[in-house]
């Protein structure tokens, strides 16, 4: 009883001041009572990577803090307290400054939490995550950043304000990006165990683009800040005194108090505003979009039949351009397209969605999260000068030869007696359980990843760059479900035997190489896992082998934070 009575304190010290939901300023603001595209679309800061020292580019460091402070997502509502990454607490912003790096030219970074005592959003003790005495517990990942361990933002590396708590595997103040890898689009975010889902809903994203001007100069694609722009797209929703709203009861109270298996808003933010708009001229724009969303999928269309067309996917370039009417857009995956308003036979583009929530089988959008933003179109035409070329840069494909090792990895959900998700487990197993994927530096492996749950889920893999090569659907799934809930051994199991539906053809834009990729419900899908340099096919130019290791894990962040991630111990190559 003593226990009982213990734990539900903690729980309600947790969710101070939000257990409440029928004070007046507590109630949930109507986004449909909101004019749209009112606010301007921001252009978020740009702090260079690199110094220039006598036209030469050399390494830089950086301080990028972490501050509370007030924020205005819209015209007309109140003002937001959020938690934001800038140089200080005056220049930070929600999303954080973009961070331009240059390859092969060190970055440095320091990251200082200045945050308070206490988390502006309520959360959870009961699932697995980083509980301190006093202060809000943060560490950055570099999303699609190939790493040393130490620099990678491991979920048991967090710390609280001036580094007086530290978890278990905190080991450096200063992250080192070598920005050695393929150019590309990366972005920053809070990674602490158990509280991911709730840090980046308060505010803690920012992208972080690597260049290389003699690869991608003669690409002559749109550059510079005008053409060129990063669109950090998220949903949230706000209660009338304009703080964000997040549930502070969970769909299994009794088991998990506050936890819920995903986050929706009905207000789509862009670079900090809901449903901006963006005055454009008549020629072709570079928009590297990132979905920052806990949960929501995007589906992006323009109302008036414009055209994507893909340049890269997450943080590789494509060997062509591909064209699309829209395009399919999971937490954290990032679409770099460029489109062409001389095109355009309107003078305005609604960018929108489509998207079930959750995808692909839940609610269908509603007026506010089918906007996202409008594009208004000068009426007078212009000579462009920036192209898309019929060739982009070429990796080289993925080679099964080449393959060590095979795995399988299997998604579960579990539920209680009432139906309701309790937490999901990759491979039946909890984070801390050993480490089970020791793939050798230098190699490639294929991975056979089994959801046997509802969802789709966006697995991202730290370090490792993967190609999708195959989607099959799974027959007779209920019975192989029982078979691997029983014995958790898709070999034992007979999974070719299941495997054997209809295929998923992958979408053209997507064949490249990825660090992020949606596993659909009831399919096994086959994707082949290098750990080496994509553009070089070299080994890495730092030790992968050394602790913390890496993760890979469901990026749908309610569903990470309980508990599906696993740890990746990369291990050296026999000589």
């Amino acid at each position: 009883m003593k226990m009982i009575t213990l734990l539900f304190h903690l729980i309600c010290f947790a969710l101070l001041g939000e257990l409440s939901t029928s004070l007046p300023e507590d109630r949930l603001l109507n986004t449909s009572q909101l004019e749209m595209f009112v606010d301007e679309l921001h252009d978020m800061p740009r702090i260079q990577g690199f110094h220039v020292v006598n036209g030469t580019p050399k390494p830089k460091s950086l301080t990028i803090g972490m501050f509370k402070k007030k924020w205005k997502f819209h015209r007309d509502f109140p003002s937001t307290p959020v938690f934001a990454y800038g140089a200080s607490r005056r220049t930070a912003t929600v999303p954080g400054p973009t961070i331009e790096a240059l390859h092969a030219i060190d970055t440095y970074v320091t990251w200082k939490n200045h945050l308070p005592s206490k988390h502006i959003l309520p959360w959870d003790p009961t699932i697995p995550t980083a509980v301190t005495k006093k202060g809000v517990p943060t560490v950055v990942h570099l999303h699609g950043g190939i790493l040393e361990p130490a620099s990678d933002g491991n979920s048991n590396s967090w710390f609280t304000a001036g580094f007086k708590e530290k978890g278990p595997t905190w080991s450096k103040r200063t992250y080192h990006y070598n920005n050695n890898q393929q150019p590309g689009n990366l972005w920053y975010h809070d990674h602490a165990m158990g509280l991911t889902r709730v840090n980046l809903l308060a505010g803690l994203i920012g992208a972080y683009i690597i260049r290389h001007p003699d690869v991608e100069g003669p690409l002559k694609l749109p550059f510079g800040h005008e053409f060129d722009r990063p669109l950090i797209v998220f949903d949230r929703s706000f209660r009338k005194d304009g703080r964000i709203y997040m549930n502070s009861t969970g769909n299994n109270p009794s088991i998990h108090p506050q936890w819920q298996p995903e986050y929706f808003g009905d207000a789509i933010i862009v670079n900090g505003k809901a449903w901006p708009k963006m005055k454009v001229r008549r020629r072709k724009y570079r928009f590297r979009i990132i979905n920052a969303s806990n949960a929501r999928f995007f589906r992006f269309f323009f109302s008036n039949g414009l055209e994507f067309i893909h340049v890269a996917s997450d943080s590789s370039y494509l060997g062509e351009p591909v064209m699309t009417n829209e395009t399919l857009l999971a937490p954290s995956e990032i679409a770099d397209v460029v489109v062409d308003f001389s095109k355009s036979k309107t003078d305005e583009a609604v960018l929108a969605n489509d998207a079930p929530y959750p995808f692909p089988s839940g609610d269908p959008v509603n007026e506010s999260n089918g906007k996202v933003m409008k594009f208004i179109i000068k009426k007078k035409r212009e000579v462009d000068t920036w192209r898309v070329p019929k060739n982009l840069i070429k990796y080289p494909s993925s080679n099964l030869s080449t393959v060590s090792h095979t795995r399988y990895i299997t998604m579960y959900e579990y539920t209680s007696d009432v139906d309701e998700p309790t937490h999901l487990y990759i491979n039946g197993k909890p984070y801390e359980a050993p480490v089970t994927e020791t793939p050798k530096e230098g190699t490639s492996e294929i991975w056979n990843v089994i959801n046997l749950t509802k969802d789709n889920h966006p697995m991202h893999i730290h370090l490792g760059l993967f190609t999708v090569l195959d989607q099959t659907e799974l027959v007779k799934e209920e019975e192989f479900k029982e078979c691997m809930s029983k014995m958790n051994d898709a070999i034992k199991c007979q999974v070719s035997k299941y495997a054997r539906g209809k295929k998923k053809e992958v979408a053209a834009h997507e064949k490249g190489w990825k660090n992020v990729y949606k596993m659909m419900p009831g399919y096994v899908t086959k994707i082949l896992v290098r750990f080496s340099y994509i553009h070089s096919n070299t080994s890495y130019s730092f030790d992968p082998t050394g602790m913390p290791g890496y993760v890979y894990h469901c990026h749908i962040l309610d569903h990470e934070d309980n508990a599906m991630m696993r740890p990746i111990k990369v291990i050296k190559r026999e000589a």
